[in-house]
């Protein structure tokens, strides 16, 4: 709980009974169960909250009975109900204007004032006359009816307009009616077990409709809008609000909560309070039988400090955005607090509304990163700064941080390759803590993404690290990355890595040490195979020096690395394949030449020369076995 307002005393002992209250500005008008109608100016002093408070005018005989009053200082006009009547008499003046004769015998009226899309303003009133309900319009001083009358069950005890509904609180159950020439009637909910019901229209246009010690906020429709009501700590005899809080005068005390967040503010106590009006922004009147309090709301500042202080970042946030500040000074507190608001987030483990938050804010993403262990370079994560010791996260927690941060930076990936070929080579992300270094390049903020969702995918859904490094525009750090990838034991990710960093001489090593492992999952010599066979002319010394251990051990799988129907294959120099293959493996020198001329149709005579030759050499080589063969002295005869 904090202060968010101050109870100052404006009225004392007043020698008459207090029976209604209206406010606007620095004027408050009183009716009493005499019939007096006082109206005060009230003046508050620099820089103290004390007030000057001066009778302006009082009206002895204004009614027998004042039982409502209502003050429209847009046009001017206080409408009472008196005696049963409904009255419209001048502000300042208490001269009447006019009464509404048809509604003679009322019981309860409210009104409301409209601003249509022209900026015209329209008073509109409802006025309870028994078991029916009459609606009126203001216009050239008079009101007119603005339609039929409704005919409700009971007779109403209390009620309030919600945009072209009004919400009528009867004896025993709350009732919606619909105005807008539907005509509807919609039953709610009973009152509860409370003597008087309760309905306070709300600033943004719906009601809070009360049932016994809970309120529940209702639109024009009928259908509660908040996930949870209101429980207040006694049964409130009335309401106002005042954005972005509910005040409720209970039997002893005056009580101060939030819609959302749903917080108890502050409970001040008072001397049986009854009564509460407001008279604009932050003009609000209490008052007893006898006493009139004001409420002056605790300045800003210090409220969100203390907010702050209490990790009420939800509710800190609404009031700096209410602030009066210049608008550079506003959105720097308000960027300030979102970001607490964040971190916060994060540290109660709420990890999705955290990142969110976060990505909304443009917040440097290593700042993000920052709050997991081991995604950042040591050195780096030092310079980090955070409000508060960062939560130590394991298992289930863990894997649940990893799944929100990999949604977070694939979000913030996207936005980066979209405008890394702007003229603009730097970020603009802003600092988590004012005065942590940020990362300015684009390139190197994306390098920094691509290697932590490397090492998020590594810790939570390995079969997403392929598609990672065979990205076309994988910025995967080749140095963190291959440490990552072999402490994880995943070497065929990492062959994918040196492939598309252009490090095949790497990846081909890689292959060759795996290979002679049982339990690898590149064991054997297809992979070296397919790898050397998709390099191409510009790698020809690698697939010359990578394909002599397959050659040698395996030499009819190793030909296939020259004679693979691939364009890579095909496109190699025949030549040099040739000269390399008569220098090191001459046996495969025929099955290539013959594979070149008949699948590929090769036409230089060259390549039809040598094969003629080595056929030559290779009858020569089998005369000379057949000869060998033969005991010693047969060839004389």
């Amino acid at each position: 709980m904090h202060d968010a307002f101050e109870p100052v005393p404006i009225l004392e002992k007043l020698p008459l009974q207090i029976d209604c209250l209206a406010a606007w500005e620095e004027w408050l008008l009183v009716g009493t169960k005499q019939g007096h109608l006082l109206l005060y100016r009230i003046r508050k002093d620099v820089g103290c909250n004390r007030f000057e408070v001066t009778l302006e005018k009082s009206n002895k005989n204004f009614s027998k009975k004042i039982q409502q009053i209502h003050v429209v200082s847009q046009f001017k006009i206080l409408v009472s109900l008196l005696e049963n009547n409904i009255y419209v008499h001048d502000l300042l003046t208490f001269q009447q204007i006019t009464t509404v004769s048809k509604a003679k015998g009322a019981s309860l009226f409210t009104c409301d004032l409209q601003h249509t899309d022209t900026g015209e303003e329209v008073l509109r009133m409802c006025v309870a006359v028994k078991k029916k309900l009459q609606l009126y319009f203001w216009k050239d001083r008079e009101f007119h009816e603005l339609q039929g009358d409704f005919s409700v069950p009971d007779v109403p005890k209390s009620m309030a307009w919600c945009e072209n509904s009004i919400c009528v609180g009867f004896k025993r159950d709350y009732y919606l009616i619909r105005v807008d020439g539907k005509g509807s009637i919609k039953e709610l909910f009973p009152t509860g077990k409370q003597l008087e019901p309760l309905v306070a229209p709300l600033a943004d246009g719906k009601v809070a409709v009360g049932q016994d010690d809970l309120t529940v906020v209702l639109n024009e429709e009928g259908i509660c809008t908040q996930k949870c009501a209101l429980n207040w700590t006694d049964i409130p005899v009335a309401m106002e609000h005042q954005p972005p809080y509910i005040i409720a005068v209970l039997p002893r005390y005056v009580e101060i909560r939030t819609f959302e967040p749903r917080l108890l503010v502050q409970s001040i106590e008072l001397q049986r309070p009854r009564f509460i009006t407001s008279g604009g922004s932050n003009i609000i009147y209490v008052a007893s039988n006898h006493f009139v309090w004001r409420l002056i709301p605790v300045p800003m500042a210090t409220q969100i400090q203390q907010l702050l202080q209490d990790k009420q970042f939800e509710l800190a946030l609404q009031l700096a955005e209410m602030k009066d500040d210049s608008d550079s000074e506003k959105q720097q507190q308000i960027h300030h607090i979102k970001n607490l608001y964040a971190f916060n987030l994060f540290c109660q483990k709420r990890f999705d509304e955290s990142m969110q938050v976060f990505a909304k804010l443009g917040t440097d993403p290593t700042h993000v990163m920052g709050l997991y262990p081991d995604l950042l370079p040591t050195d780096y994560r030092k310079q980090l700064q955070y409000p508060n010791p960062l939560p130590v996260l394991s298992g289930a927690e863990l894997e649940k941080a990893h799944l929100a941060l990999i949604d977070y930076l694939t979000q913030k990936r996207s936005q980066l390759v979209k405008k890394l070929n702007d003229s603009d080579h730097q970020s603009s992300t802003s600092p988590l803590m004012e005065g942590t270094p940020t990362i300015k390049s684009k390139k190197k903020l994306l390098q920094i993404i691509d290697t932590t969702l490397l090492k998020c995918y590594l810790h939570t859904n390995v079969a997403l690290v392929a598609p990672l490094l065979r990205l076309e525009n994988n910025h995967c750090h080749i140095e963190e990355s291959e440490h990552v990838l072999k402490k994880a034991h995943k070497y065929s990710e990492l062959i994918i890595l040196y492939e598309k960093k252009g490090l095949h001489e790497k990846a081909l090593q890689v292959l060759v040490d795996q290979s002679k492992k049982a339990n690898s999952p590149l064991k054997g010599h297809e992979r070296t195979v397919q790898y050397l066979q998709h390099l191409g002319t510009e790698n020809l010394h690698l697939i010359f020096s990578y394909s002599v251990w397959v050659l040698r051990d395996f030499p009819e799988d190793g030909l296939k690395i020259f004679t693979e129907d691939l364009p890579e294959v095909e496109s190699l120099p025949r030549d040099r394949v040739l000269g390399f293959l008569i220098e090191n493996f001459k046996g495969l020198a025929i099955p290539y030449l013959e594979h070149i001329i008949h699948v590929w149709e090769e036409t230089g005579s060259r390549f039809h020369n040598c094969l003629i030759q080595l056929y030559c050499e290779k009858v020569q080589g089998l005369m000379k076995e057949y000869l060998l063969s033969f005991p010693a002295g047969i060839s004389n005869f």
